[in-house]
């Protein structure tokens, strides 16, 4: 699909105050018995004809989509030395449920955002119709830059990620291998090229692959849960509970707790993706804001329930922890077995082959939203007319990635790379704290309601009256408290191998998107495309 914008801007320069861009505008007419519910914008211009995305996700396959790219239990069982290193066990265990807590707040807020607008640029999207109107085009722009950076580097951190597992048990198996940079780099090509040619030439699998990974998400829990229970070595409730770790040189120990309290909050990040795919799933507005609930509700008992399972199951922790990847440990001195610590490993990595899959697709669709909106080049939102996918859009922030693992290959540059990937958290929590501050913004000043002269409506799933606003604020204020953590350094002293350059890359980042505003899009960025907001609004 082509970007409408330059169709449009003539007709948007000349429209009256009172039909601001996108979201001031009502209709008298009468719906039709099949689109029942308009709660944003209600004239906007008929969208072109052309190839378009195909609406493919059922509201099971969403949940298993959502259930699977954030994988929280497995990021628990994978990245659990993290908290080792800073805060402990009880980093761990206590954090998870402020964690948990935090989220379902930052997901019912989002929720609601994605019941009113299910579109594919989703953060940008909703600021844009709930600021303020004196700065609701600039605050656009940032929240769409900062976004699609974000999620351009968790492409880069989940391939990472799975890479290096990957790495980790191949190692365990082949006596005499050695562990090169350089192979960690071919393993995140071979998995972004067949990721990127599954989702150009065979979308039509993704949903059902998702939800048999979410099926194998649910299974492969229960088989690590029975295996550790019944045969791993046990540790007592207080060192599960109460057990302090910090091997970092922090000497505050309020330092290191919120610093390894991050690995659980890794867990419980980006469910927003679900709604990157929302043009592509039936009754998107009914499906997304539920699928985002139940996931966060769903992955928080597994992952609560795995981090008490393998604290309890650790075994000996100087020994066990040793490993780049402790779970392999973990799993082999459960099951004394190899072959079935391979097993268990192996269907790890199959879950998070899935997500990279998953990784891919939701990048892609904010790529071509952002594309179609006129931030992007306009030919990164051209639709495939035999795939009906952006095939542009989709293999851009794949080849950046590509380019960007080399980085690997130097030790001090993968200092670099892994920086690039820590952005993500940055990027996302800051797109979460504007969508939320706008739509608190809104509901305070009656932009958000249900009276019938009310510019936005809400959508058919909602906060539960007289809650909307605590769990607004709490939502904010947790997104804020993390954000703050994000920048630190995971090790003292700091040196240049060891800093942690996620802030210096997220300001330049910011300082880039910030001078293309002024430089360009202040004058000459269209603002949002109408007839893509219209034809979602039609959907539903």
């Amino acid at each position: 699909m082509g970007n409408l914008n330059e169709t449009n801007s003539m007709e948007l320069r000349e429209a009256s105050k009172d039909s601001i861009s996108s979201v001031d505008r009502t209709s008298d007419e009468a719906k039709s018995a099949g689109f029942q519910e308009k709660h944003v914008a209600k004239a906007y211009p008929t969208a072109a004809e052309g190839p378009k995305l195909r609406r493919l996700f059922s509201f099971a396959q969403l949940l298993a989509f959502s259930l699977t790219f954030m994988e929280s239990w497995e990021v628990m069982a994978i990245n659990i030395s993290a908290t080792f290193w800073n805060g402990g066990p009880r980093s761990l265990i206590w954090g998870c449920i402020a964690v948990v807590g935090g989220s379902l707040a930052q997901a019912y807020s989002m929720a609601e955002l994605g019941s009113i607008l299910p579109i594919a640029g989703a953060q940008y999207h909703w600021t844009h119709i709930m600021a303020p109107e004196s700065t609701r085009k600039f605050i656009t722009w940032m929240q769409g830059w900062v976004t699609w950076f974000a999620w351009v580097s968790a492409l880069a951190g989940s391939t990472s990620g799975e890479a290096a597992l990957l790495q980790a048990l191949i190692a365990e198996n082949i006596p005499g291998y050695t562990p090169e940079r350089w192979h960690l780099t071919l393993i995140m090509w071979a998995l972004l090229i067949s990721v990127g040619l599954m989702n150009m030439y065979t979308f039509w699998l993704i949903p059902w692959l998702e939800l048999t990974a979410g099926i194998m998400h649910v299974v492969l829990f229960i088989i690590f849960m029975v295996v550790l229970v019944t045969l791993a070595p046990r540790h007592d409730s207080h060192f599960v509970f109460f057990t302090d770790s910090t091997q970092s040189g922090w000497d505050s120990k309020f330092v290191a707790f919120n610093l390894g309290m991050l690995a659980p909050a890794w867990g419980f990040i980006g469910f927003d993706g679900v709604v990157h795919m929302s043009e592509e799933v039936r009754q998107a507005k009914h499906a997304v804001p539920r699928s985002m609930i139940l996931t966060i509700i769903i992955n928080g008992v597994m992952a609560f329930a795995i981090i008490l399972v393998l604290l309890y199951c650790l075994g000996d922790p100087n020994t066990t922890l040793d490993a780049s990847y402790p779970i392999v440990n973990i799993c082999y001195n459960a099951t004394g077995s190899w072959a079935a610590t391979n097993a268990m490993v192996a269907m790890l990595i199959i879950i998070t082959y899935c997500v990279v899959a998953a990784s891919v697709a939701s990048v892609s669709r904010i790529t071509w939203a952002w594309a179609r909106d006129g931030a992007l080049p306009k030919w990164l939102a051209i639709i495939d007319a035999k795939h009906h996918v952006p095939t542009n859009a989709l293999w851009v922030p794949i080849i950046i990635v590509m380019l960007l693992s080399l980085l690997n290959i130097g030790s001090t540059a993968a200092t670099a790379f892994s920086a690039f990937t820590a952005l993500s958290s940055l990027g996302l929590y800051t797109s979460y704290i504007i969508a939320i501050s706008c739509i608190l913004h809104a509901r305070l000043t009656g932009r958000l309601g249900d009276k019938p002269d009310s510019p936005v409506k809400y959508g058919g799933w909602r906060i539960w009256k007289g809650f909307a606003v605590p769990i607004n604020i709490i939502a904010l204020v947790w997104t804020i408290y993390l954000t703050i953590w994000l920048p630190f350094p995971t090790t003292i002293p700091v040196t240049g191998t060891n800093m942690n350059y996620a802030l210096p890359i997220y300001v330049f980042v910011i300082l880039c998107s910030l001078g293309y505003w002024f430089s360009w899009g202040r004058k000459s960025w269209p603002g949002l495309n109408l007839a893509a907001i219209g034809m979602v609004e039609e959907h539903d």
